[in-house]
């Protein structure tokens, strides 16, 4: 399946939830705060569908999904990890997601978006301990040093992130100017975003 290349806002929508794709401040997330709670399409501003039990859960997946901005079969891999997994399921899906290279990058304040994380990656602009790593699904462990290219430090959209002295990471992460370090892995109270991880293992289960 490729990867979704439509309207952003759209997506978000759909699932009555800011995904964090727009860059807040910006005309774009100004316009999905004003129109978050009206469904796309032609009949959206009439009525929203009432879902199923498993519509309920297959929204639930689609949405966090989304959020970490991957495809299916990515996604269905992690879950396939976190089950394996000692420990809840939940939990160990969403710290797999969180441990991924380009939402370490977002959530260290590097970048406005994720998919912005992903291409600071992609194009060899993050180091870990030192060394380029250009492969967003890296997993991060704890103790690792993050750090940016000088050059990418002179990128406007990073630029500006690395200039905002009010951004606070989350606790598992420790930042200084262009540089981060994993202090300790993930864990449920650390994703503040809106997901039932509940549902998601009964979409996997059924």
């Amino acid at each position: 399946m490729a990867r979704y290349t439509g309207p952003k806002n759209r997506l978000a929508r759909k699932e009555n939830l800011d995904l964090g794709l727009k860059t807040i401040g910006s005309k774009s997330h100004a316009s999905l705060q004003r129109r978050l709670n009206i469904p796309p399409g032609q009949h959206g501003p009439k009525l929203r569908r009432k879902f199923s039990g498993y519509g309920i859960q297959l929204r639930e997946k689609q949405k966090m999904k989304r959020i970490y901005g991957l495809l299916e079969r990515q996604f269905r891999r992690y879950f396939g990890l976190a089950r394996k997994w000692r420990g809840n399921t939940g939990d160990m899906l969403l710290q797999f997601l969180e441990r991924r290279l380009d939402n370490a990058v977002y959530r260290l304040g590097f970048t406005p978006t994720r998919t912005a994380a992903r291409q600071l990656v992609s194009h060899g602009h993050v180091m870990i301990n030192g060394t380029r790593v250009n492969i967003p699904s890296y997993l991060v462990s704890a103790g690792e040093v993050i750090t940016l290219k000088s050059k990418a430090a002179n990128i406007p959209a990073v630029k500006k992130m690395l200039e905002d002295k009010t951004f606070v990471p989350p606790t598992w992460l420790a930042r200084q100017g262009g540089a981060g370090q994993v202090a300790r892995l993930p864990e449920r109270d650390d994703v503040k975003e809106d997901i039932n991880t509940q549902l998601v293992i009964e979409y996997y289960s059924r």
